[in-house]
């Protein structure tokens, strides 16, 4: 039984049996020619291992294409694990509505730690495989990690439900389908490492081994941790600090708006299933089989040089529009970030330095002003708790927390541009900020 267990004929049967459910569940989104093209491929990796393994070559250039891949992805996330966090949190979200599963919310309370866990396992395999640690083991947890990641990537392109999948942070922002098949291209590199498991040996000594393993596993998880009790150290977003924000709001004279096509899902009565369809074929009339269940707008063009930021507005507490009052300000001014006062950190040190901050900045005449998404109940009961005195404007809570990775933060902005921003770990003295930075 092991012996044909072991056989060329049972992995071509387990394999051709896989290949067809594969086939049989995926869902029509994807083009059964390209499927069977991609499953072709696979069936003749994984039946002529014994092929590919005779040239070492392949397999080494495997081998460095995943590991680096691996490693600059997991580091790329990594300086912003508190942004992956949130990305996470958005697919597990979605996947709570769509099957009712109670335990994806619980996942999104668990986003953080799960976002770091990510990051290190992403840095650490990429090590292991580089230098040949453990290969069986590193080749199992690189085959499950890239699967599951390609569910998700697949999902979210075939049903449109997250427009990038952070897989690179806000460095490179690839679309759902781009990122579909970076995943199926890692896929594919990663049965060519099965199949020429028998040529990845450790590159050192044992001992230089467990030593670099070590301090890959110190470094994957220590620098995710500090870029999360800081700020990220590689700051790729429009808000950055040297950032203008004004010339990240302007039009180019190329601009071209992306264009969507209204569109319905309707429910089937008699099956319970949900379709989509488009103004010239939905069902309107046929209430006997269909109903309406929502409307569904649907990309069908991508916008052309559109700026980085379009969605930064400010209204003050009575629903006035201030934004282009609090970009325009030619003096230095202080934009205190608290997306949610909810989730605010309650330290009483931390709040008598922002008082503190504030009084000292008034005095100079330097604008501060606190941006939340938080309603007007939310800012009253914060404003007597801790004494605030300074001013409140309404801003989306998404654009918050994509200008600064801190609730609270501290931002300092002159004419548009961002001069700096700090983490609320290293909330600044005024003194410091107006010698280093003010001049």
């Amino acid at each position: 039984m092991k012996k044909f267990l072991a056989s060329n004929a049972f992995r071509f049967i387990w394999s051709a049996g896989l290949a067809v459910i594969i086939y049989m569940i995926t869902p029509p989104c994807f083009s059964k020619t390209t499927l069977a093209i991609l499953i072709a491929i696979e069936m003749i990796l994984i039946n002529g291992a014994g092929y590919i393994a005779r040239i070492p070559m392949i397999t080494h250039v495997a081998r460095f294409l995943v590991g680096g891949l691996f490693i600059f992805s997991g580091f790329i996330k990594a300086n912003d694990p508190l942004g992956f966090s949130y990305k996470l949190k958005e697919y597990f979200e979605v996947f709570q509505n769509d099957t009712g599963m109670a335990f994806f919310e619980w996942f999104a309370h668990i986003a953080l730690p799960l976002a770091i866990i990510v990051c290190a396992s992403e840095i650490i395999l990429g090590v292991m495989l580089l230098i040949g640690y453990r290969t069986k083991l590193t080749l199992w947890l690189l085959f499950a990690q890239i699967a599951f990641f390609t569910f998700l990537t697949f999902y979210s392109a075939c049903f449109n439900k997250v427009t990038h999948c952070g897989c690179f942070g806000d460095f490179l922002k690839l679309k759902p389908w781009e990122s579909f098949w970076k995943d199926i291209a890692l896929m594919i590199l990663i049965t060519i490492l099965f199949a020429g498991k028998d040529n990845i040996r450790e590159l050192f000594a044992p001992m230089i081994i467990s030593t670099l393993f070590l301090m890959g596993v110190v470094f994957s998880i220590g620098f995710p941790i500090y870029a999360y009790r800081n700020l990220p150290p590689l700051d790729f977003r429009a808000y950055a600090p040297g950032e203008s924000i004004k010339d990240n709001m302007k039009l180019l004279p190329t601009y071209k708006p992306a264009e969507y096509e209204t569109g319905f899902i309707y429910e089937n009565l008699k099956t319970g299933k949900k379709e989509h369809f488009n103004l010239k074929n939905y069902p309107w009339q046929d209430t006997l089989t269909w109903k309406w269940a929502a409307t569904d707008n649907v990309l069908i063009k991508d916008a052309v040089d559109a700026p980085r930021i379009t969605d930064f507005t400010v209204n003050n507490l009575d629903g006035v529009a201030i934004t282009d009052s609090v970009l325009n300000d030619k003096n230095y001014s202080f934009w205190l970030i608290v997306y949610d006062l909810k989730e605010t950190k309650d330290d009483p040190t931390l709040i008598a330095k922002i008082n503190d901050f504030y009084k000292l900045a008034t005095l100079e005449k330097h604008k501060f002003i606190a941006f939340t998404a938080s309603g007007a109940s939310d800012i009253d009961e914060f404003k007597h708790k801790h004494n605030a005195l300074f001013d409140f404007a309404s801003v989306d809570g998404i654009v918050l927390k994509t200008m600064i990775r801190s609730n609270p933060g501290l931002m300092l902005v002159k004419d548009g541009s961002v001069i700096a921003n700090w983490h609320h770990n290293n909330f600044p003295g005024f003194g410091d900020v107006k010698q280093k930075h003010m001049k």
